[in-house]
């Protein structure tokens, strides 16, 4: 098969940050599927540290979380924000927690696209922990906040360019 046909391969290739959106509002269902596909991603000894807060327009939360960001305009302008966090009980090693929190965003962002949906990873947020915990009614003892994903019906084509492949390997095989 084509790779180009696949449509895994497909979709990674056309996911785009989306940093726009309607006002038009995401269906749970669809906030249900993100988070399952986020639910199924990897992690060290299958341990799942990670948890999910989902924060909509109406939510109060929602103008206080923009207040933690230089993006707030972002926030603001989303349907919903999806809060990935681990649970520091549930770690058992902070680097492999870390790389499976990743591969859990990667996977909601997969399942945004598949959607028909827009999203960003919002990184810069989690700079300050108590600030944007403390927003969320959660504690800095308890969890550590790993990304937002700002996310709702795209208002803008996504665009991106990528260096190409061999200036990122280290040597031709």
């Amino acid at each position: 098969m084509d790779s180009k046909d696949n449509p895994v391969l497909r979709a990674i290739r056309e996911r785009r940050s989306i940093r726009r959106f309607t006002s038009e509002p995401v269906e749970r269902a669809a906030l249900l599927t993100i988070l399952e596909a986020g639910q199924w991603a990897p992690s060290g000894l299958n341990n799942q540290p990670w948890r999910f807060l989902v924060v909509t327009r109406d939510d109060p939360r929602h103008t206080l979380l923009a207040e933690c960001t230089k993006y707030a305009h972002i926030v603001r302008d989303s349907a919903a924000c999806i809060c990935v966090l681990l649970q520091k009980d549930a770690m058992y090693s902070e680097m492999k927690d870390h790389q499976g929190a990743g591969a859990c965003i990667q996977n909601m962002l997969l399942a945004v696209h598949a959607l028909g949906l827009g999203a960003v990873w919002l990184g810069q947020i989690v700079n300050d922990q108590p600030a944007t915990l403390g927003a969320l009614g959660l504690s800095d003892a308890e969890y550590e906040i790993e990304a937002v994903l700002a996310l709702g019906h795209p208002d803008q084509k996504g665009d991106s360019k990528r260096k190409p492949l061999s200036e990122l390997l280290l040597e031709d095989f």
